[in-house]
């Protein structure tokens, strides 16, 4: 069960009609939270609610990094326990997965990059839907030289693997002017991924997926 005062905002949040809640550039409506109700109509997680959850973790991520820069500002202060440690993460939205099928130069996808450089993040953390029947999460992972990829039903996906390396050899091309250096890495699957008990759990296992990998 919820905790009270969270019980209570959902109850409140249930009454709310249109958009319910914004964050950067996600919102959330009403109509997505039906899919969140043990009662709803479909319990299949949307794009609006996956990139919500996305831009929050990648929202907390660079809070971090903003606060780690600072911190010679707060050396003199004493502090209870330790305070908690989160990678540098960059969240790719839903929609980049497929612009990724339709290829790199077609889709423009060097523009998806123009503030930031990817290779300079620990984790990249990419939702792929599976033909608007299944979710789950690929991810590049520059800390551990991997490409994983996280399926609650247990597929071992080959093509997130090809197109990812496929990826980050044309991003390389196109920001660094050489090709990428696959030296050490792996294609990673865990055959311990949590798997789901039902047809419909997927998009809350890729959300889960995303919260564990980005904590390391």
């Amino acid at each position: 069960a919820l905790p009270p005062h969270i019980a209570q905002e959902v109850k409140l949040l249930r009454t709310k009609r249109g958009v319910v809640s914004k964050f950067v550039k996600e919102q959330v409506a009403d109509s997505d939270l039906t899919r969140l109700d043990p009662y709803g109509y479909t319990h299949w997680l949307n794009d609006e609610i996956i990139n919500f959850y996305g831009a929050l973790i990648l929202d907390r991520s660079d809070r971090h990094a903003s606060n780690k820069e600072n911190v010679a500002n707060d050396r003199g202060k004493k502090r209870k326990g330790k305070a908690p440690e989160y990678l540098k993460i960059h969240y790719f939205s839903t929609f980049f997965w497929p612009k990724m099928e339709r290829g790199y130069k077609e889709s423009r996808l060097n523009k998806w990059t123009k503030k930031f450089d990817i290779f300079q993040k620990d984790v990249v953390l990419v939702p792929v839907n599976h033909g608007n029947i299944h979710w789950s999460l690929a991810v590049i992972n520059f800390r551990k030289k991997r490409i994983e990829s996280y399926d609650s039903m247990g597929m071992y996906r080959k093509n997130v693997y090809d197109l990812l390396r496929k990826y980050l050899q044309e991003e390389h091309m196109d920001k660094k002017k050489k090709p990428f250096d696959f030296t050490g890495w792996v294609d990673h699957y865990d055959e311990n991924t949590p798997q789901q008990e039902n047809g419909y759990d997927c998009g809350a296992f890729t959300c889960q997926f995303m919260e564990s990998v980005s904590r390391g």
